[in-house]
């Protein structure tokens, strides 16, 4: 290939990753600028996919459709469709509604996702998938989004990605962690043979300006040397004038070529090049309706080397032709051409009315209408980038302001689906100063303040969404006034807004007209007054607990109900199906948020086999769905986690990495668990004094890092980091303020917080005893740590005996929970008492990675691969790849063999 003069090391990198698809699966990106050869590398991948007998599907992106959700994966998945059978029923229904084959309630687009990776999977199961996406940033945002999806999915599947970017422009494919294959400009040497090998015999002079005005840019040394007879192009390269762009200079040089030609040749390209689509007949068609126009006048087009032309369809030869041709259109010719187009027949109502649209000299509601009910249409296929996109169109072609102002909301609130905070603001901002409704400006408030769950908001500003909630209580609009009330209760939750604050949000809750038992009801009272309120939602939440739920979405907010008022217990048991119905739907945004609920109920209950897979899919998802307050409570979390096993490197990383993303945020939940996680740490070793000040920002109205619900998880810390410090003397009046709060909020975690905070600052053995006589099941790891510190107090008061039995249970529940430093800490008593302790073998946790332990928890309930792999959003073959890791690792060799190896704590393996 001409294109590939001097790109050994590319061409090497791009055939060994088409090489060792039967070894692994891989993904590229090749980047470099317009013309440097990027897709002549995708071309030599299909080569060399060809010889190895691999299967090969190809989408490019062409801007002119960018506009067409799924059109790319569409093109791309379109001969797997057979095996869609085979899928499981939703994702299956999802994927062929998103192709417009179904009609079903809206799929998430993680759905379509997960049933795009099952179907390459299926197919690389009969032969290895090279997939190749050319101009991947000219793709619709819906393929995009998919295949960045499965990009991050393949390392276990016979299947490689290959995709080219043109420099400075995004794609969905930046974020997903793909290596880059840079192409940059050929050497002298290389520019030299390949232009004298396209273009021999040039004069000295006119060989000298090419090469200096190509830079090495293999697309300019083919072109440039055919625009050297036309003198005014000719002009324009000569590398001594005035500076421009390379892209410029070759769009000039392929908009030279469109002097010479017949009108009725620029008039087919013209429409050519508007066009969203690649049909012949279309084209010629709509070009017919601006003059007479016959296949035979591209003949000079074909020759000029502009386009391609088969029997049904009509291509530009390079992206930079077509630019070119789209920048010589004038405003008026432009509407022109795309009302020709909208005539076209056999055209789709869905492109018609985009170029309807396009060719509008101004706003028309009629077209405005259509389009709103064509972005209505796309969100029911899951394409909401489309969705958001086409409302934006509607809202400008809008003649009432009324409903411009109702599309540009919608579209804002569906832009927050995406995580495009800079979509949310931009279409925010386009309301404007105009005359809007109450109801309008309370939506408004709301969707501005969902990124940072309302925490940039000010207390005028936290007033104001009160106001508003009221209003819309007044207007009998329910859902709304409950959204506001939340994010108020968000925002008390996260900062200190006063009594006056919390007080009107619970007034407004108990006015709105819903059942007292009303799961959406709870979560506002949760948050925003768990004091006041604490009691009473714990009392309705057992009440959902013993009768049992029928609408499985009512799970997550019980979940985070419980969370919030520290009943960890009864959220891990609404969080389990809350989960399952966020995996089922592919909501993954939410599923996030709910693995976070979960993660911190099962990390202040020391359940490390909850909490580490948690975590680590918190994190995950969060960054996939880009919502970094949720990935910055992921890295806290960790971070807890860590500490709590003694993995202080680890702990150390998460933590920074968590402040990192939360500081700028003012993300208090993220900030308040790293200093919980920090105070942990310090105390796991023994370092009382060092863990005093992280755990008292936490109480610290002002502190960034203060935060009421962990006020109930810290308590205990605290005071055991101060019992004989100098900060006693504060963290007594901390425990009495609490002392007064529990009187009002008897919920579990701030009794069995405040119970061990007693014990430990009365360094007596009776207020040791008392604590240990309260119920404690589901604390094992309080217990344990209140008998260590029982333990410590008897062998200082030389009764070595009695502590001995004390230190043992210590040690033995701290091993089996996984807090390795707190039973080292154990052995050190036992050791000092005279008794030697063996060192605690590996178990599971320890020999697993976070996701290993979830398929391997997963497997052990008896799931198949392929149900694993919908939970987990992975394909069933990376379910098997992992299972076969995990089994040495748990010394054994069957399936069978998983749910005891879990149980029990193996000896390592040989």
């Amino acid at each position: 290939m001409a294109s590939l003069f001097g790109r050994a090391d590319q061409v090497r990198s791009i055939t060994a990753l088409v090489a060792g698809l039967r070894d692994g699966g891989a993904a590229l990106l090749v980047r470099g600028e317009a013309g440097i050869g990027k897709s002549a590398l995708l071309d030599l991948a299909v080569t060399v996919a060809g010889q190895a007998r691999a299967q090969v599907l190809s989408t490019t992106g062409v801007e002119a459709e960018s506009h067409l959700d799924f059109a790319g994966l569409h093109q791309l998945l379109g001969p797997l469709l057979p095996l869609a059978e085979a899928l499981p029923g939703p994702q299956r229904t999802a994927i062929l509604t998103a192709f417009g084959l179904a009609d079903a309630a809206p799929p998430d687009l993680f759905l379509i996702a997960l049933a795009s990776l099952n179907l390459l999977a299926d197919a690389g199961s009969l032969a290895p998938v090279l997939v190749t996406v050319d101009d991947a940033h000219w793709l619709d945002p819906a393929s995009a989004a998919v295949l960045a999806f499965v990009a991050r999915r393949i390392a276990a599947e016979p299947i490689g990605l290959v995709a080219s970017a043109r420099d400075g422009f995004g794609t969905p494919l930046d974020g997903a962690g793909l290596p880059e294959l840079r192409v940059p400009p050929l050497d002298p040497k290389a520019a030299e043979a390949l232009l004298d090998a396209r273009a021999p015999g040039l004069p000295p002079a006119a060989r000298a300006s090419i090469l200096a005005t190509a830079e090495g840019n293999p697309l300019a040394l083919a072109e440039l040397p055919l625009a050297l007879g036309e003198p005014e192009v000719a002009g324009r390269l000569d590398p001594a004038g005035s500076w421009l762009p390379l892209t410029t200079r070759l769009e000039q040089a392929f908009a030279g070529r469109l002097d010479g030609l017949p009108e009725a040749t620029v008039t087919a390209l013209e429409v050519a090049a508007l066009n969203d689509g690649d049909g012949l007949a279309e084209t010629l068609a709509a070009a017919g309706r601006l003059r007479e126009v016959a296949t035979g006048d591209l003949q000079p087009a074909i020759e000029a080397r502009l386009i391609t032309v088969d029997e049904r369809r009509i291509r530009f030869r390079h992206p930079l032709i077509r630019s070119a041709v789209q920048q010589r259109i004038g405003g008026v010719r432009r509407l022109a051409v795309h009302t020709a187009l909208a005539q076209a027949p056999d055209m789709s109502a869905e492109r018609r009315l985009w170029h309807r649209a396009a060719a509008s000299e101004g706003p028309d509601e009629q077209v405005a209408a259509e389009l709103d009910d064509a972005a209505q249409h796309a969100q029911r296929r899951g394409a909401v980038a489309g969705a958001v996109r086409i409302l934006e169109i509607a809202a400008r072609l809008s003649t009432d302001q009324h409903r411009r102002v109702e599309r540009l909301l919608r579209a804002a609130a569906w832009a927050t689906e995406l995580g495009r905070r800079d979509a949310v603001d931009r279409l925010l901002d386009l309301i404007g100063p105009a005359e809007i409704t109450a109801a309008q400006q309370a939506r408004r408030a709301w969707v501005h303040g969902r990124f940072d769950n309302h925490l940039a908001e000010s207390i005028p500003g936290i007033r104001a969404l009160v106001a508003f909630a009221w209003e819309a209580i007044g207007r009998a609009e329910t859902d709304l006034a409950l959204d506001l009330l939340y994010a108020v209760g968000l925002a008390c939750a996260y900062t200190e807004p006063g009594t006056e604050i919390r007080e009107s949000v619970v007034a407004a809750a108990r006015r709105i007209e819903v059942a007292a038992d009303d799961p959406r009801l709870l979560l506002v009272l949760a948050f925003a007054h768990p004091v006041a309120c604490g009691a009473e939602v714990l009392a309705r939440l057992r009440q959902w607990a013993a009768a049992g739920i029928g609408d499985e979405s009512s799970y997550r907010a019980l979940a985070t109900s419980a969370n919030a008022i520290g009943e960890y217990e009864l959220c891990l048991a609404f969080a389990a199906p809350a989960l399952t119905h966020l995996r089922s739907q592919g909501r993954l945004g939410l599923l996030a948020r709910a693995l976070a609920v979960q993660g911190r109920a099962a990390a202040n209950l020391t359940n490390l086999s909850i909490a580490v897979t948690a975590a680590e899919e918190t994190i995950r998802l969060s960054r996939e769905t880009s919502v970094p307050p949720v990935e910055a409570l992921g890295w806290a979390q960790n971070a807890q986690v860590a500490a709590l096993r003694g993995r202080f490197r680890e702990f150390e990383e998460c933590a920074a990495q968590a402040e990192l993303l939360a500081t700028p945020l003012r993300a208090a939940a993220a900030l308040s668990t790293v200093q919980h996680a920090r105070g942990l740490a310090a105390l796991a070793v023994g370092r009382h004094p060092e863990a005093v000040e992280p755990l008292l920002r936490i109480f610290e109205p002002g502190d960034p890092a203060y935060h009421l619900l962990h006020h109930w998880d810290a308590i205990g810390d605290l005071a055991e980091a101060a019992a004989s410090g100098p900060s006693r003397p504060r963290v007594l009046e901390i425990v009495a303020g609490l002392e007064r709060v529990a009187e009002r909020m008897p919920t579990t975690a701030l009794r069995v917080g405040l119970g061990y905070a007693r014990a430990v600052l009365a360094d007596d053995e009776q207020a040791l005893l008392l604590f240990l006589a309260t119920d404690l099941s589901g604390w094992p790891f309080v217990r344990a740590r209140a008998q260590l510190v029982h333990g410590a107090w008897l062998r200082r008061h030389r009764r070595r005996a009695e502590s001995r039995a004390v230190l043992r249970a210590a040690r033995d529940a701290f091993d089996a929970l996984g807090a390795a430093p707190w039973g080292e800490r154990a052995r050190q008593e036992l050791r000092a008492s005279g008794e030697v302790s063996t060192r605690r073998a590996p178990d599971a946790l320890d020999r697993l990675t976070p996701q290993e332990l979830q398929i391997a928890q997963l497997a052990a309930d008896g799931l198949t691969n392929r149900e694993i792999g919908q939970r987990l959003y992975v394909s069933h073959r990376t379910v098997s790849t992992h299972l076969h890791r995990i089994f040495p690792k748990l010394g054994i060799t069957s399936r069978a063999a998983v749910r005891e190896a879990l149980a029990r704590t193996p000896e390592p393996p040989d």
